[in-house]
């Protein structure tokens, strides 16, 4: 299946769910919340800005993402057992580097924080 997003919408793949956590118990499927975090699979082109200029979306294809848990459409593929989402590009709270990837020390003046 093909699909044209327009404007800053972006297509996200959810990671599925982990079946355990770290003491090894097994979490029911219902107990299960779903992730907030998925992989970029396809961007739109973006959007005008104040100033009528274009802005280009800040992720691209194949980054990983968090998002905002109430965020989005949800889009269920007949032929695929994924769970994908559709949503704006404001809705998308960071992205997660690549390996190899280093994060500044002085990321959060940069707009970038490190976890621990």
């Amino acid at each position: 299946m093909v699909i044209q997003l327009f404007y800053d919408r972006v297509l996200i793949k959810r990671k599925p769910p982990d079946e355990t956590v770290r003491g090894g118990i097994i979490i029911p499927d219902i107990a299960k919340t779903r992730p907030q975090e998925g992989d970029v699979l396809a961007v739109g082109p973006g959007r005008a800005d104040a100033t009528l200029g274009w802005r280009t979306p800040q992720v691209r294809v194949g980054d990983r993402v968090l998002f905002s848990k109430y965020a989005g459409i949800e889009l269920k593929l007949p032929d695929d057992d994924g769970d994908y989402i559709i949503l704006r590009e404001e809705d998308i709270l960071g992205k997660f580097p690549k390996p190899g990837e280093g994060i500044p020390c002085e990321s959060p003046q940069k707009g970038m924080a490190m976890l621990f």
